[in-house]
């Protein structure tokens, strides 16, 4: 004990190592903060940048686009439901990514902001071209005529008819044996 009355603690190399590890691992946290900071806040200046984009975005696509920033261990700002942008590995370099069902695929890659704009601006303007191609081959399909209906419902109703006679048919043939 000391003069104090209170039990010394002896600082053993073990304890040291411990403690000295805890305040780099607690250093390192603050780093890891401070970098996923640094990236929400890249991703919000691009998200700044890209305003003007779907801006013009016509009313009746805007349903195609859900842009958003997403938080997390990696921030990442969503186009739409398949492409967004997340940082690189060096936590500089914006990566335009596209999900596909082969796999990611990386659209544009820049340490700058304006060539991933431009990517974004491209990529938009396919989705909306793709879309509106959509809804003109959904709107040139002609309907089937009326007669092939007609022809249709009468070869059906027909079937019924013979499908009825035949059950009739056999169910007498099992009554006279």
């Amino acid at each position: 004990m000391d003069d104090s009355g209170q039990a010394k603690t002896q600082s053993t190399p073990l304890k040291e190592a411990v403690r000295t590890a805890r305040i780099e691992a607690a250093e390192r946290s603050a780093v890891v903060v401070d970098l996923r900071d640094a990236e929400a806040a890249r991703l919000e200046m691009l998200n700044e940048a890209i305003e003007p984009i779907f801006r013009d975005i016509p009313a009746e696509h805007l349903d195609l686009f859900d842009r958003g920033l997403s938080a997390g261990s990696a921030p990442r700002l969503w186009i739409d439901m398949v492409a967004h942008v997340a940082m690189g590995r060096d936590k500089r370099t914006y990566r335009l990514l596209q999900d596909t069902i082969h796999g990611r695929r990386v659209l544009a890659e820049s340490n700058e902001i304006e060539p991933i704009v431009d990517a974004i601006t491209r990529y938009v303007a396919r989705r909306l071209v793709a879309r509106e191609q959509m809804l003109i081959g959904m709107a040139s399909e002609e309907p089937a005529p009326k007669r092939r209906r007609g022809r249709t419902l009468i070869a059906f109703i027909l079937g019924l008819i013979a499908g009825a006679a035949g059950l009739l048919a056999v169910g007498y043939y099992l009554t006279l044996r």
